[in-house]
């Protein structure tokens, strides 16, 4: 697994899977047209990074060939220029519970770390997502409050929960 940042390319399969239900509902993302996505694509004050597997042909580093990375997800980071880094991640549904997810989001708050002098991250996540909350907390992160009845997800409002990592709190993950 690598990431990389969201170029142009990468349109048709955020759009994709942006439209799948399973994964717009525990995100809370609204449905995007062509043009909304190429502007959110382009909003300087977040840090995108696509989620790949490998193929068999890759070497280290970036493959040459387009046909040796398939996309898996997204990690963002918004809002870092100007208060706690908060992070969004996403995977598409075939690949949940294969540990995608923690190594993606580890290097994430690695790179968080290492480039913003922040003294936290944080993420929000709803009430009813197991695996996300799971995720953050086998990170280290602690739950930090509730918004109730924060939004309408699936014809019901649902709770928010909020957590935050300590930069004291974090260690650099060792790869698997």
């Amino acid at each position: 697994m690598t990431l990389r940042t969201v170029e142009d390319d990468d349109l048709p399969f955020l759009q994709r899977a942006y439209a799948n239900p399973e994964l717009r509902y525990p995100l809370g993302a609204p449905l995007l047209n062509q043009e909304e996505l190429e502007e959110w694509l382009t909003d300087e004050n977040a840090d995108r990074f696509l989620v790949c597997l490998d193929g068999d042909r890759a070497g280290p580093g970036r493959p040459d060939d387009a046909d040796d990375v398939h996309p898996i997800g997204l990690v963002t980071i918004e809002d870092a220029d100007w208060r706690r880094p908060e992070l969004v991640y996403w995977l598409v549904p075939e690949v949940h519970g294969d540990g995608y997810g923690r190594e993606a989001v580890s290097l994430v708050i690695d790179y968080i770390f290492g480039t913003y002098e922040t003294p936290a991250a944080g993420a929000t996540v709803y009430e009813f997502n197991d695996a996300s909350r799971g995720l953050l907390e086998s990170l280290g992160f602690d739950e930090e409050g509730r918004i109730r009845k924060d939004r309408f997800v699936d014809g019901e409002c649902v709770d928010s929960i909020v957590y935050g990592l300590l930069r004291e709190n974090w260690t650099v993950r060792p790869r698997e």
